[in-house]
């Protein structure tokens, strides 16, 4: 598969401030603030397999599809399809709560 198959999209998400393509075997695109984050990208896995780990009983579906870290300044949106990990991370446009 290219690189351009890989990141179809990606650029085009709204306040994105860059993406990773994840495999086991490590990176396989990346742009913007994460570009060649192998650190970031090492985490992001660790954190995958171990969300992975939790099953529910019977099902053999994947435990999840998408995974969010919420950080103060900025959104890390992970998703999993295939064998691949796909992380954006984009700008946090924090609310501030509604009093009713």
């Amino acid at each position: 598969m290219t690189t351009a198959a890989l990141t179809a999209g990606l650029e085009r998400i709204p306040d994105q401030l860059g993406y990773l393509v994840i495999s086991e075997e490590g990176v396989l695109a990346s742009a913007g603030e994460l570009e060649n984050d192998e650190h970031t990208a090492g985490v992001i896995m660790q954190m995958v397999r171990t969300a992975s780990r939790f099953r529910l009983s019977g099902s053999a579906e994947p435990p999840f599809k998408r995974l969010s870290v919420i950080l103060e300044d900025f959104v890390y949106a992970i998703t999993v399809s295939g064998q691949k990990v796909f992380v954006v991370k984009r700008q946090h446009n924090q609310q501030e709560p509604i009093n009713v």
